[in-house]
């Protein structure tokens, strides 16, 4: 039987409510969460666990995507970008400082911009925006 998954898009109001709904959707019924990470996120679509364990596609219908577009658009961008850049040592400034001026200058991807890039990546996920 194929498998369905649904996103309440209504549900994200930034990157945090973003993994919350992303745990809610594929990791009901697991002793762990997603950390908010893009990295996890890959992972997470490659399959193996979760609510993807034992199937090799499936169906994800993201309802109201236009909302999870907004809140994940250029502020939440912004914010997620300057917080790495507070934790001096962890991450690449200079590249992530490019990734700020881009975004400022209106040719960066936001974060809801490598979100869908990462679920492209994934042929075993087909993804229906709504």
């Amino acid at each position: 039987m194929p498998l369905t998954l649904q996103i309440e898009g209504g549900a994200i109001q930034d990157i945090d409510s973003l993994y919350a709904e992303l745990n809610r959707v594929f990791m009901a019924g697991e002793d762990w969460q997603l950390g908010p990470s893009l990295d996890a996120l890959d992972d997470l679509l490659h399959g193996g666990y979760g609510a993807l364990a034992g199937h090799d596609q499936a169906t994800l219908v993201w309802r109201d995507i236009a909302h999870s577009r907004a809140a994940l658009g250029v502020d939440a961008t912004r914010r997620w970008l300057q917080a790495k850049l507070d934790g001096p040592g962890h991450f690449n400034a200079q590249a992530i400082t490019h990734q700020l001026e881009a975004l400022q200058r209106g040719d960066g991807q936001t974060y809801f911009e490598i979100v869908m890039e990462i679920f492209a990546s994934h042929s075993n996920i087909a993804l229906v925006c709504a």
